[in-house]
């Protein structure tokens, strides 16, 4: 499992118990179908940027104790302060435990929506917004998304590249939407692979 699904069963658990949840970060990595599981029991969801700073950043400006990355990396701010591996295994085994469920049966409300992600090399950082074409292609990959996913284009922080990721409904329909926008990145920067 990974680090949505474990969140999930982190704020599933509080949400039936504990007083409640009162919101969750996830970054803009999380997947759709968490955000829409957690919209669906009424939790308020928010994405920070990737790093678990911004997580924790985010989690204190909503007063809002839960929080963490698909990665793993979790922050329970009502057991310590940072993203502890330990809090987080023990926050899951405690909702196992008060349950009384497998941990299959308490992700079972968490349907991960299909994903995509494609690396466009680029040899120089580039603001994304200020490309028309780019932004154009954004645009109708959202209407064939119509709602039931989501696009993000993003500067990698640790390598040269611009990550395009798409997600929605079908396998097939984010893997073609994120080969033609990867295809405009690279035509309207210049890839520099």
């Amino acid at each position: 499992m990974d680090g949505d699904e474990l969140l999930y069963i982190i704020a599933t658990h509080k949400h039936s118990s504990d007083g409640g949840c009162t919101g969750v970060v996830g970054t803009l990595m999380t997947n759709f179908g968490f955000e829409i599981a957690l919209r669906d029991m009424g939790i308020p969801f928010a994405r920070a940027k990737v790093g678990d700073r911004y997580v924790l950043e985010m989690m204190k400006e909503r007063d809002w104790s839960l929080g963490g990355e698909s990665s793993g990396h979790i922050v329970c701010g009502d057991a310590t302060t940072t993203g502890d591996g330990i809090i987080s295994a023990l926050q899951v085994l405690r909702a196992l435990q008060k349950s009384g469920k497998s941990l299959a049966a308490m992700r079972r409300g968490f349907s991960k929506t299909p994903q995509c992600m494609v690396n466009v090399p680029v040899a120089v950082k580039v603001d994304l917004n200020h490309h028309d074409a780019i932004q154009a292609a954004v645009a109708r990959a959202e209407e064939k998304l119509d709602g039931r996913g989501r696009v993000l284009l993003r500067a990698s922080g640790t390598e040269p590249v611009i990550r395009v990721m798409v997600e929605g409904p079908s396998a097939n329909l984010v893997r073609d939407l994120a080969a033609e926008l990867a295809g405009a990145v690279g035509e309207a920067i210049g890839s520099a692979a």
